[in-house]
């Protein structure tokens, strides 16, 4: 997997007053948990460039008043109305302690099923897994190139050595259905079929009883004739 180093310092100070005067200096507030103790820190806002804006997953190297740690983000929380980042969670890596970590998903190839008109459907870009840091792979690639319409994979379907999955394993990630045109097609096509191949049809509701009519009235007039 990637790594990426961030620095940091230490908080002197852990409250609102020390977390605004951090973002107003460009510095965004931070903890790191999962070993001994939390260590509160700040780091520039531009450090996050890399690891929040991407879809890729990195292993964050911090160097926090020169003691460098291993990491992985948690969690981030942005502002409701501007998104920008308010604080940042970060987990750190143990050896031989297996981490939850949501994975990005990959397509490679172009599905037969589009090529014929079917729509793609990618339900779940990122999937949530459990394993041991060296076991992570970079990301989860799916082969589409030979999805029909119909097709999908989904949760239970990827298979990857020491890698638990913690998504429903029924879960849809990534299909070909069949589009709204396509089934329309399909419908007329085998209304087209039934109509041509049907003997003897029955006439349309209305047309039989004015025939009928008719050919009583023709009737009456042969009989007043005779």
């Amino acid at each position: 997997m990637k790594t990426v180093s961030i620095s940091g310092s230490l908080r002197e100070n852990v409250g609102k007053k020390d977390a605004k005067m951090n973002r107003n200096l460009g510095k965004i507030p931070c903890v790191l948990y999962g070993g001994k103790e939390q260590i509160h820190f700040a780091t520039d806002e531009k450090s996050f460039n890399k690891v929040i804006f991407t879809p890729e997953v990195y292993i964050i190297k911090l160097n926090i008043n020169g003691k460098e740690i291993d990491a992985i983000l948690q969690d981030v929380q942005y502002h409701p109305v501007s998104d920008q980042i308010l604080h940042v969670d970060f987990l750190e890596v143990l050896e031989g302690r297996p981490v939850i970590i949501k994975l990005p998903v990959i397509l490679e190839g172009n599905a037969i099923g589009v090529l014929q008109g079917g729509r793609l459907i990618f339900k779940i870009r990122k999937i949530k897994v459990k394993a041991l840091v060296e076991h992570l792979p970079e990301n989860i690639i799916i082969d589409i190139s030979k999805f029909n319409i119909g097709d999908t994979v989904r949760v239970e379907d990827i298979k990857i050595d020491k890698l638990e999955f913690l998504d429903p394993l029924n879960a849809i990630v990534v299909g070909v259905r069949v589009t709204r045109i396509v089934e329309e097609e399909v419908e007329e096509e085998e209304v087209v079929e039934g109509e041509e191949g049907e003997e003897g049809a029955a006439p349309a509701e209305g047309e039989s009883e004015d025939k009928g009519k008719d050919k009583d009235k023709g009737k009456g007039k042969e009989e007043k004739g005779n």
